[in-house]
C-alpha cells in the first residue's frame, strides 16, 4: 500500500535501517500515546520486551514471579531467561485473564512479608514481580490486580503483548503497572514483522530501558564503553517505518476488527454457541475470536471438521504446567484454567481480504 511504501522509502533514504533512525523514535512515540503512557521503548520483539521489563522491574536470579499457565509461552520464558521461576495462578473463565481473587488467595495462603518483600512461605524465593496477560485482547480484571500488587508491595507488570487497542473504561491495557509489553509480531493487530514495546510513566526506567536495550552502551561519538551487561533488543528503524504506517492505520483496524467479531456474536446467538465476549465495562481489540464448547469432545470435533474443511480453527494453548520445563512450577490447582483448556477453540481473526482496501490511503 502506498502509505507503506512511503515510510520505506523514506527509511531508505535517510541511510538509518538498523536501531538508529528517526522512525523509531516516531514509532515510540506514536504506541506510547495511543495507549497513553508517557514513554515507549521499541525492542526486536514482544519477548525481548518483557524479559527487560522483568529486569528493570528488579527480578534477579532465584526470585520467583506470579503469573497464569493459561497465555502464550513467551510470558513464562521470558521469566526464565533472568533464572527466575514463575509461580501459576488461575484464571477467570470469563476473561482468561489472571483471577483477582486467585492471586489474593495464593498471596494471603502462601507468603510471608519479611524486610525484603514478599516471601514464598514454601521455597523461601521472593516474590518479585506479578505479570498477567490480557488474553486475545480480553482485557483482564487489571484494576482489582493492581491493587493487589500494590497492598502486597509486588510490582505489576502487564503482558500486553495481545491487548493493543483494548480498554478497560476509557484507560488503555498497559497502564495499570509500572511497565507493560506489547508485540507487534506478524499475526497481531499490526505488525513490524517482528517488534515489541515497553511502556512506562516512569522517566528513570524509560532511560534505563533504552541504555538496557541498546547493548548498554554509553553514548560517545566514537568510544564504545559498555558499563554493564545489556542487550541488543532495538527495533531496526526499517521495521519501525512499517510500525508508523500501520499505527496512522490502526483505528479502521480496531474498527474492522470489531465488525467481524460482531458477525461472529450474531452467528453464535442464532446457532446456540457461546462467543468469549468483552465483560461489561471493558473494550477488547477482538485480536482473536474464541468460542467455548460444551467439553473437551465437542472441542475436538469442531478442531477435526473445520480443519479437514480447509477453516483453520485451534485450541488454546496448552498450560504451562503441561510443558516439561515448567510442570514442576508451583500453583494453585488451575482448576478454570483447565477447564478453558477442555472448551475453547479460536476462530480465524484475520482482517478479510475484502477490506484490505478500506486501509489504503
Amino acid at each position: 500500500m502506498r502509505r507503506f511504501e512511503l515510510r520505506l522509502v523514506d527509511c531508505v533514504d535517510s541511510n538509518f535501517v538498523s536501531s538508529v533512525g528517526a522512525k523509531v523514535a516516531e514509532f515510540e512515540r506514536q504506541v506510547a500515546a495511543f495507549a497513553g503512557a508517557t514513554h515507549g521503548i521499541a525492542t526486536v520483539n514482544g519477548t525481548a520486551a518483557l524479559h527487560a521489563t522483568l529486569l528493570l522491574a528488579g527480578v534477579t536470579r532465584g526470585d520467583e514471579v506470579i503469573s497464569q499457565a493459561l497465555t502464550f509461552i513467551a510470558t513464562a520464558n521470558a521469566i526464565s531467561y533472568i533464572g527466575a521461576r514463575p509461580v501459576f495462578v488461575d484464571v477467570d473463565r470469563d476473561t482468561l485473564g489472571m483471577s483477582p481473587t486467585a492471586l489474593r488467595t495464593w498471596l494471603e495462603t502462601n507468603t510471608r512479608r519479611e524486610n525484603e518483600g514478599i516471601i514464598n512461605a514454601v521455597t523461601g524465593a521472593r516474590i518479585a514481580a506479578c505479570v498477567p496477560m490480557h488474553t486475545f485482547g480480553l482485557p483482564c480484571r487489571i484494576a482489582e490486580i493492581a491493587e493487589i500488587c500494590a497492598e502486597f508491595g509486588v510490582p505489576l507488570i502487564e503482558d500486553t503483548a495481545e491487548s493493543l487497542g483494548s480498554y478497560v473504561g476509557m484507560r488503555h491495557t498497559g497502564t495499570f503497572g509500572k511497565l507493560a509489553a506489547f508485540s507487534f509480531n506478524g499475526n497481531k493487530i499490526i505488525t513490524t514483522g517482528g517488534g515489541g514495546m515497553i511502556v512506562t510513566d516512569d522517566g528513570e526506567l524509560a532511560v534505563r530501558a533504552k541504555h538496557l536495550t541498546t547493548t548498554a552502551k554509553r553514548p560517545h561519538a566514537y568510544e564504545f564503553f559498555h558499563d554493564e551487561t545489556g542487550y541488543n533488543y532495538r527495533l531496526p528503524n526499517l521495521n519501525a517505518a512499517l510500525g508508523v504506517a500501520q499505527m496512522e492505520a490502526l483505528p479502521e483496524m480496531l474498527k474492522i476488527k470489531a465488525e467481524v467479531a460482531a458477525c461472529y456474536r450474531d452467528f453464535c446467538a442464532r446457532h446456540g454457541l457461546t462467543f468469549i465476549d468483552a465483560r461489561a465495562g471493558t473494550t477488547a481489540n477482538f485480536w482473536l475470536n474464541a468460542i467455548l464448547l460444551e467439553d473437551r469432545a465437542d472441542r475436538d470435533a469442531l478442531l477435526e471438521e473445520s480443519n479437514a474443511a480447509g477453516v483453520m480453527t485451534r485450541p488454546i494453548w496448552r498450560l504451562m504446567t503441561e510443558l516439561p520445563m515448567y510442570a514442576d512450577c508451583q500453583n494453585d490447582g488451575l482448576e478454570n484454567a483447565r477447564w478453558l483448556v477442555e472448551r475453547v477453540v479460536n476462530l480465524p481473526s484475520s482482517v478479510p481480504e475484502s477490506e484490505f482496501g478500506r486501509l489504503r490511503p
